[in-house]
């Protein structure tokens, strides 16, 4: 239990933290695995990974193990990136072993807005053409430059006067990318899956066609694994098992199960480009990162998480695609991919609905675009998991729908 109480954590948190969030009124002190308890010591299962990110679970030994045996040795070199790092290396080395194979260098950031931003600053400075293609309804990041770049006005009309030289095209859509392609642009900006948009999934050879347009036009492709990198759909990269070539691919999120931690991958047609000066951190790989990253991917690697994936994701969707039948009055439409759900619901007002009555009944999902709950759990969790919190949705569902 904690020393605190919820009360006195609300009281401190809203008192000293600006107002960016609506906040559930939960306090939680510790995980283990899918599940979380409060500081009251109530458990809820955890639908959401931390927006992604505890992709082996919470409190996983393989990270804290990492983190203990790393930080007796070094944390922050000297000179930072300047000196080499062995826990930099090792990762680098197994990194290689599950990137898409033409993208041969690697660069890490903190987040996935930095890697996004750096990528985007570095395809105008390679190619010498000022104009980036994004994608409606595309979700990129919260600086001003991935805000620019997201393709959703509510993220992006706020912060005027935005980053110029930003083309928005529909996602999905060859014809609109054939005909905003020019001399102009420098890079299409694209997700092989929109998650944050509401886990659209394009039409299958889509993702090929763009990277094919990008080279014919001598513009790069930054393709965006931040949320569907390192297996969440199954493959490590969606961008690997769908054939296409990025010139540069950009991730974070699963890459450390949960550490601030991110990256982003370039081809050696763009790194011969590249001079000295033209990027650098402060971090940019620090030793600490890097041990707790590599220590999540071998566990990734090692316990054959893409074959769970692929399974329990299939579990789901059979499972879940019977809803849209059974509560055509609450439920519009069920999509996904491995471990990347959305159930899209009728009005936001029932998906907000449905979001408390999970969490008053122990289960966190993430509400997204207003009428849709995205559900994507921790990569290794088991069946049984799996299944209790599906019913925990479902009897949601079913007591809203006979309301109608």
């Amino acid at each position: 239990m904690s020393y605190m109480s919820s009360k006195t954590t609300f009281e401190i948190e809203d008192k000293c933290l600006p107002p960016f969030f609506v906040k559930q009124k939960i306090s939680i002190e510790k995980g283990d695995g899918v599940y979380v308890w409060d500081e009251e010591g109530k458990m809820y299962i955890d639908f959401t990974a931390g927006w992604g990110v505890t992709c082996i679970g919470h409190a996983n030994p393989v990270i804290t193990e990492a983190l203990i045996d790393q930080g007796k040795k070094i944390i922050q070199n000297p000179n930072s990136g300047l000196t080499y790092s062995p826990a930099r290396a090792r990762l680098l080395s197994l990194l290689v072993e599950i990137l898409p194979p033409n993208l041969t260098r690697v660069f890490f950031t903190n987040s996935g807005a930095e890697a996004n931003d750096a990528a985007i600053k570095l395809a105008r400075k390679v190619t010498g053409r000022p104009d980036i293609i994004s994608t409606d309804q595309s979700f990129h990041g919260r600086t001003i430059s991935t805000t620019s770049a997201t393709g959703q006005a509510k993220h992006r009309d706020r912060y005027s006067p935005l980053m110029p030289n930003y083309r928005f095209v529909p996602y999905d859509d060859l014809e609109a990318m054939k005909r905003s392609l020019d001399e102009n642009v420098a890079a299409v900006i694209l997700e092989p899956i929109q998650g944050e948009g509401g886990v659209h999934i394009p039409s299958e050879g889509y993702l090929k066609e763009v990277s094919s347009l990008c080279n014919k036009n001598g513009s790069l492709l930054i393709v965006d694994e931040i949320q569907t990198g390192f297996f969440r759909t199954g493959p490590a990269f969606v961008t690997s098992s769908c054939g296409a070539k990025a010139d540069f691919m950009t991730m974070a999120k699963g890459i450390a199960g949960g550490f601030p931690f991110g990256a982003f991958a370039l081809s050696e047609n763009v790194a011969k480009k590249l001079e000295i000066g033209d990027h650098g951190g402060t971090y940019c790989g620090n030793p600490l990162g890097c041990a707790v990253s590599y220590a999540v991917i071998k566990y990734l690697i090692d316990n054959n998480i893409s074959q769970n994936v692929k399974e329990m994701g299939s579990f789901a969707l059979e499972k879940m695609s019977l809803w849209p039948k059974i509560y055509g009055n609450v439920i519009a439409d069920i999509r996904g991919k491995g471990l990347l759900i959305m159930v899209e619901f009728q009005s936001e007002d029932i998906a907000t609905n449905v979001k408390n009555e999970c969490l008053a009944r122990g289960v966190f999902v993430t509400q997204t675009q207003g009428n849709g709950i995205r559900i994507f759990p921790a990569l290794n969790i088991k069946k049984e998991e799996l299944e209790k919190g599906l019913l925990i949705i479902e009897d949601v569902i079913k007591e809203i729908d006979l309301t109608f």
